[in-house]
């Protein structure tokens, strides 16, 4: 990245950062339970892009929406289609809005005011390449060092879903030939196929370079380090992220218990990795695992509910003790 994409990429988060201040005190100003919603906002419509720490934490908000009152739906969708379907008003909310790296996607939508950035619901979550330990090991700990071997990872880098933002930062640098990576090759297809081929050569002892992340059961599935030297596209602190909640523009003010509900909602590495172990390593479904970690964890869900009440204006605290049976 060039000196003026880099300042112009700090004025949008100086912007959007104002924004999501502003947001968030318009939304906490009533101390007491938002009203009632009207019929319209039984049906909440979410999106879900795939990735299995999106799909744990949208399962989070549905299990509790529905002990609410609420009809939840998730449907899974491609990050640029979910902002276009935001824009159109046929998605409500979005909870995995990762920033730094998703900033060129979120901000045509910030600057033409349809979507709206109002909470912040994780810290401490990474995104860049990883490599197994015992590639790292033999001395591939940096971007820089990857075309030294390139022979040995076979020009191959792999990716996830097409479309994806961290996918398109990989083109970028083919297309820069950024670290020497000209030459070089992204293989797309999802995540679980992505992290399917990990495992095969891991298993085999062989070198692969691939989109790796926090939180994500990888962390402890595999022998993996992150490689430093990838600031200019996917941030400072080997990609660190914080990940933002995201409503339609409109939706706080035609459903406010709903939307209060879904700003409040904050989660955790631990929480996230766990749920995620459930889903990709038990084969639960996500309701199901989101259902059992909440059952065991319920002083988590009490802060989500404050100012919040049933559909019906009921109190929200004994309606989710009686759905989950606490």
């Amino acid at each position: 990245m060039n000196q003026k994409t880099n300042k112009t990429n700090k004025t949008n988060r100086e912007r959007t950062m104002k924004r999501i201040a502003a947001s968030a005190l318009a939304l906490g100003l009533a101390a007491a339970p938002a009203l009632a919603d009207d019929a319209a906002c039984k049906a909440v419509r979410f999106s879900d892009v795939g990735w299995t720490d999106i799909t744990s934490t949208t399962a989070v908000a549905t299990v509790l929406m529905e002990a609410l009152g609420y009809q939840p739906t998730s449907t899974l969708l491609s990050i640029p289609v979910t902002y276009v379907s935001m824009k159109a008003g046929d998605i409500d909310a979005y909870l995995g809005d990762w920033q730094p790296s998703m900033e060129v996607d979120r901000q045509p939508y910030l600057d033409d005011g349809s979507i709206e950035v109002v909470s912040t619901n994780l810290t401490g979550a990474k995104y860049t390449f990883a490599v197994p330990d015992y590639v790292a090991a033999e001395g591939v700990r940096d971007f820089a060092d990857l075309d030294k071997f390139a022979d040995r990872f076979g020009r191959e880098i792999y990716g996830i879903e097409p479309g994806n933002n961290g996918n398109r930062m990989i083109l970028d640098m083919i297309a820069d030939d950024a670290f020497g990576l000209g030459d070089w090759t992204l293989v797309e297809s999802n995540e679980q196929a992505m992290l399917a081929q990990v495992a095969r050569d891991i298993g085999q002892g062989e070198w692969i370079v691939f989109l790796g992340w926090e939180p994500h059961p990888m962390n402890s599935n595999f022998d993996i380090e992150y490689l430093s030297g990838g600031d200019d596209y996917f941030g400072p602190d080997f990609g660190g992220a914080v990940i933002h909640t995201n409503l339609r523009t409109g939706y706080a003010a035609e459903c406010p218990n709903a939307a209060k509900f879904i700003t409040n909602l904050r989660f955790t590495l631990e929480m996230e990795n766990e749920i995620m172990g459930a889903i990709l390593g038990d084969a639960e479904e996500p309701k199901v695992a989101a259902t059992a970690w909440l059952k065991a964890h319920p002083d988590v869900i009490w802060p989500w509910l404050e100012g919040v009440t049933t559909f019906d204006g009921g109190d929200a605290e004994a309606a989710v003790r009686d759905s989950l049976g606490l």
